[in-house]
């Protein structure tokens, strides 16, 4: 069987197939040569990608009517480095970094907190109609949320809790995005270690904390990334709910920033 797969002629011994090692030739030369292609396109599309942000730090240095002349002048003749103490001068810039950091730190916290936890339910406990009401969880990702923006709005007003920040994090602590993640990467979890933790006297808590979390690192990691960077730039969510200039992000203290200047 071995000979067969190799290539070799029938009744090869094994240690002659072993002294022969790997291709030698035209075919390690043609594999050495698509490997080299590939890193070179791999790099022609690194740069592509990088040359919005290339864009961005050449425009962040000229003077207002140099930045949209065409042709492009990637470095500017006189480098305006007072554009960047000028910003900080003329809107609290600390401010809206700490907001953004605060609400996306929290609300990526408890996004992985109850996505993950909702997951184990949904993966490794048994009880009647889970898998109907998972689907009907799951089923709300394909409602937009310009459906529902303007009834969540009234919730809140009626709250009292406009123009806080709560408001903000109790809409977006949960998401079903993040229990269909989680969920599918604890199906990869054997049962079996469940069941295990279960006959030793571990309750469901303590399966999910020390079993549970340890093993799914990766996933954790994922959806971390993914909740921080669209709460970070989240427009519409902080433009509906806040109107205190000490409470906004970064992305309406830009804004706001562009349109007065």
């Amino acid at each position: 069987m071995m000979a067969t797969l190799t290539g070799a002629p029938p009744g090869t011994a094994p240690a002659q197939l072993q002294k022969a090692g790997p291709p030698r030739g035209p075919s390690r030369r043609a594999g050495g040569l698509g490997r080299i292609v590939g890193y070179l396109l791999l790099v022609v599309v690194a740069l592509a990608v990088m040359i919005p942000f290339a864009w961005m730090i050449s425009s962040s240095l000229k003077n207002n009517n140099q930045v949209f002349t065409v042709p492009i002048k990637w470095i500017p003749e006189e480098l305006k480095l007072s554009n960047y103490t000028e910003i900080w001068s003329r809107i609290p810039l600390l401010t809206y970094l700490r907001n953004s950091a605060f609400l996306a730190v929290t609300i990526t916290f408890l996004q992985v907190l109850t996505g993950s936890f909702a997951a184990y339910g949904f993966t490794k406990v048994r009880f009647p109609g889970r898998d109907a009401l998972f689907l009907a969880y799951i089923a709300t990702i394909a409602v937009p949320w310009q459906a529902y923006m303007i009834p969540q709005y009234i919730m809140m007003r009626k709250a009292g809790l406009t123009n806080t920040h709560l408001a903000l994090i109790l809409l977006q602590a949960f998401s079903a995005f993040g229990v269909f993640l989680m969920r599918q990467y604890y199906q990869s979890v054997p049962d079996e270690i469940v069941e295990a933790a279960r006959i030793d006297g571990l309750s469901e808590w303590a399966i999910y904390r020390r079993i549970m979390l340890p093993l799914s690192v990766p996933a954790i990691a994922s959806l971390s990334l993914l909740t921080f960077v669209n709460t970070w730039n989240d427009y519409m969510g902080p433009f509906i709910y806040l109107t205190d200039n000490k409470l906004w992000t970064v992305q309406l203290g830009l804004r706001s920033f562009v349109g007065q200047y």
